[in-house]
């Protein structure tokens, strides 16, 4: 703010919760959860924000729309190599052992 420069966070807590309410994890629900948050960043973006997304992304083909739709120009990939056992440690909403107990299905 100092520097005049606005920020926005879109991670899985306020993206799933509202916009993407309707999709599960199936690889179409995926897919359009990563192009519904491009979509929305794009509008940031144009509006004038920096926009950092967290969110896990396994797919190239996913990951491309997203640069297609945001702009190779305002779009940055970070790659986060967690090991699973670190993920599972660090999980606050315990999803990880959701998953495992079939709880929930195509997680990643």
């Amino acid at each position: 703010v100092e520097r005049g420069r606005h920020t926005y966070l879109l991670d899985g807590d306020n993206v799933r919760m509202g916009l993407c309410r309707d999709l599960g994890f199936s690889d179409a629900d995926r897919e359009e959860n990563i192009r519904r948050i491009a979509e929305l960043g794009r509008l940031f973006v144009d509006a004038g924000l920096i926009v950092i997304t967290a969110f896990i992304s396994p797919f190239r083909a996913d990951r491309d729309l997203a640069r297609s739709i945001i702009g190779d120009d305002a779009f940055i990939e970070v790659f986060v190599d967690t090991p699973l056992a670190e993920c599972e440690r660090r999980d606050p909403k315990g999803l990880y052992g959701k998953a495992r107990a079939g709880l929930i299905k195509n997680f990643t």
